[in-house]
């Protein structure tokens, strides 16, 4: 019925009541966290379409968009996660899959499986051996090919005995759009030759040198081809997308050397390319909302040194909330820098994205640590323009960034690591002064706002083998899991009901269940994780007072809105 099929992992397309970070929630493990919460929790799909997803992940629409430049509408299908099975016939060619996290092994989920203790799969994993299994009855008899993609193909190459025992006929590694007919035509014929591919994948050590490793389940760019697709090689979408989830760039270039997106080339969506896609969401999706996607916001169009195009920016977020139908955007990603050396821009962007006390403007921000060294052996150029030093210690860059953003009305979720190279004790206690100092400050007689999530760098190594019966927190990697979680509980205490409305959520009965489930389960998830640190050793009080004898930094003079 259709030569192509595309499903999202289904994971990536529930709403999770609208709930600003709920969609990690998937992460946790299956025996922490109870099935019927987690379903609840997880919300709903979007509709569907006589079978077809009313609206999908970013992904799926750009390969959509890619294939349809060649073959006609009946032959792609990007199918509802319910009623895939009546699109896969005898004469279905290709069921693609695209997944964040298939195994559990993402940094943020390893966190929740090493601190719990857990032996038990992730609910990211369950839900997508439970897809696998839907579609390898389907398919049983059936020439069509199963070939999986997306960020967490890495996994894979990790665990590649996992292909085999998911019956994955393929997994390609990269960005796809430009070559994607292409793609599907060499996995059809075996006997095809192509200079464009590689039977194998591409791994890197802790340098970044690259190495292509021989595999036949997987294809990756051949390696003296073109590794990306060029701006324009890269297809609009023609229907619409999840939370109105859009890109305005791809790559990042700052490189963390725990972070291999920086490795991917730096391609900026001028303003127009991106209205096309907005008019899309909001004619055939009725979005009037934007997810500004990027890997660093800042860096968008961003000068030498980093130094933000302020134009570029004011520009691009102009002309979104300047598009007809749109009322709110949130950029996805940037780095704390630039609030401290760059005031005026956050403030100027806050006006046009309409920030306010009834709505919070939203960033993922990697503090990481709150240990200067730590900053400055992985992560140099995390502050650029500024630099640790003559602008201040990384915990003050940190705090005054905070302070900036809340200022504006912008709420960031932090991410910090324990277990990095090179990691003393002294260090993770400097991130758990950071985070209690942080807590415990206020910007105009507000509290700071922010969310704070802890995770454990986990080696490739480690990973390949299976093998974490030698994880142990110790005493200060187990402070910075207490305060973290500590401080979660005190923000979703607060804002639980609040971050509903924030988050889009229409439905009063929704945002008052999940609002209550949301704020009791900071305060059941800390009980818990208080019992365990204690029963490790950790000292909870001493965890709670540390570092606020420090002096807090000075607040940055800044215009006020």
């Amino acid at each position: 019925m259709a030569k192509y099929v595309l499903i999202s992992d289904l994971t990536l397309s529930h709403d999770y009541q609208n709930f600003p970070l709920l969609d990690f929630l998937p992460s946790a493990p299956t025996d922490n966290l109870p099935n019927f919460i987690y379903k609840y929790l997880k919300g709903k799909p979007p509709p569907d379409i006589n079978g077809r997803a009313s609206m999908a992940t970013y992904p799926l629409r750009k390969l959509e968009a890619a294939l349809l430049q060649k073959y006609p509408e009946n032959d792609v299908v990007v199918a509802h996660e319910d009623h895939f099975e009546k699109f896969i016939k005898d004469d279905t060619e290709i069921i693609g899959v695209t997944t964040m996290d298939p195994l559990g092994l993402a940094p943020l989920t390893m966190s929740y499986t090493l601190f719990f203790g857990s032996t038990a799969p992730a609910y990211v994993r369950k839900e997508f051996e439970s897809l696998l299994a839907r579609i390898n009855r389907i398919r049983e008899g059936k020439k069509a090919k199963l070939i999986i993609g997306g960020p967490g193909v890495w996994e894979f190459t990790v665990q590649p005995q996992e292909m085999d025992n998911l019956n994955i006929d393929y997994a390609f590694q990269g960005e796809s759009e430009d070559i994607i007919t292409d793609l599907f035509d060499y996995v059809l014929d075996d006997s095809t030759r192509s200079s464009e591919f590689f039977k194998g994948f591409q791994t890197f050590d802790s340098d970044y040198h690259k190495s292509f490793v021989n595999d036949p389940r997987f294809i990756s760019r051949y390696q003296f081809s073109k590794q990306f697709p060029k701006l324009e090689d890269i297809p609009e979408i023609v229907n619409p997308t999840i939370k109105g989830f859009l890109e305005v760039m791809r790559g990042c270039g700052i490189g963390c050397d725990f972070c291999e997106v920086t490795l991917r080339s730096l391609r900026y969506y001028p303003p127009e390319k991106v209205l096309r896609e907005i008019a899309v969401n909001v004619k055939k999706g009725g979005l009037d909302n934007v997810w500004t996607h990027s890997d660093e916001i800042f860096a968008y169009n961003h000068g030498k040194n980093f130094v933000p195009d302020t134009e570029a920016l004011i520009e691009l977020f102009k002309a979104i909330m300047g598009a007809p139908g749109i009322t709110h955007t949130n950029p996805t990603h940037g780095r704390i820098s630039i609030p401290v050396g760059y005031p005026d821009l956050i403030r100027k962007l806050s006006e046009v994205m309409k920030a306010g006390p009834d709505n919070w403007i939203g960033l993922q921000v990697g503090v990481e640590t709150g240990s200067n060294k730590l900053a400055k052996l992985h992560m140099p150029n995390k502050t650029l323009p500024l630099k640790i030093g003559p602008d201040g210690t990384w915990p003050e860059i940190v705090w005054q960034g905070t302070y900036v953003m809340n200022k504006y009305y912008w709420r960031p979720a932090f991410t910090v690591q324990v277990g990095q190279e090179s990691e003393t004790e002294e260090d993770n206690w400097d991130t758990v002064a950071l985070i209690n100092q942080m807590s415990n400050s206020e910007v105009d007689g507000r509290p700071f706002e922010f969310t704070i999530t802890p995770m454990q760098n986990v080696s490739l190594g480690h990973l390949r083998s299976r093998d974490f019966s030698m994880f142990a927190l110790n005493e200060s990697q187990l402070a910075v899991y207490y305060v973290s979680y500590k401080h979660l509980a005190k923000v979703a205490a607060r804002d639980a009901f609040q971050n509903g409305r924030n988050g889009r959520n229409r439905n009063v009965f929704s945002l008052l269940g999940a609002g209550a489930l949301i704020s009791l389960g900071g305060k059941v998830m800390l009980r818990s994780i208080a019992n365990m640190c204690r029963k490790q050793g950790l000292n909870l009080e001493k965890a709670a007072a540390y570092g606020l004898d420090r002096k807090v930094p000075q607040a940055p003079s800044i215009p006020a809105m």
